[in-house]
């Protein structure tokens, strides 16, 4: 079994890229189609679908199948308090900068 830090590092590898969270965004409010998906984040299917495997790998989204419709949805709430964590500090830093160029 993998050690506790390269699970960590998997995660939050998987969450460390534009497409992805554009992902976990849509997602935000629940599960949906792919072809759902795709098209509302402005990629491609077939990058969409390499981004979900990925994320899926990785223990961030869970899948169901409906017919032909695959379903994703994040599988632990706990990712979205990461987003709101990160989002919050890059606010600071957007505004300690903000701050710092007023003062120049």
């Amino acid at each position: 079994m993998k050690e506790l830090v390269e699970l960590r590092a998997e995660i939050l590898k998987a969450l460390a890229q534009p497409t992805r969270l554009k992902i976990i965004d849509f997602l935000r409010d629940g599960e949906r189609c792919v072809c759902e998906i795709f098209p509302a984040i402005g990629e491609e299917q077939s990058n969409t679908s390499r981004h979900l495997n990925m994320m899926l790998a990785a223990g961030v989204l869970s899948r169901r199948k409906e017919g032909l419709k695959i379903y994703y949805a994040i599988k632990h709430a706990e990712i979205l308090q990461i987003m709101d964590l990160v989002t919050g500090m890059v606010k600071v830093e957007i505004y300690g900068r903000h701050d710092l160029l007023k003062a120049v």
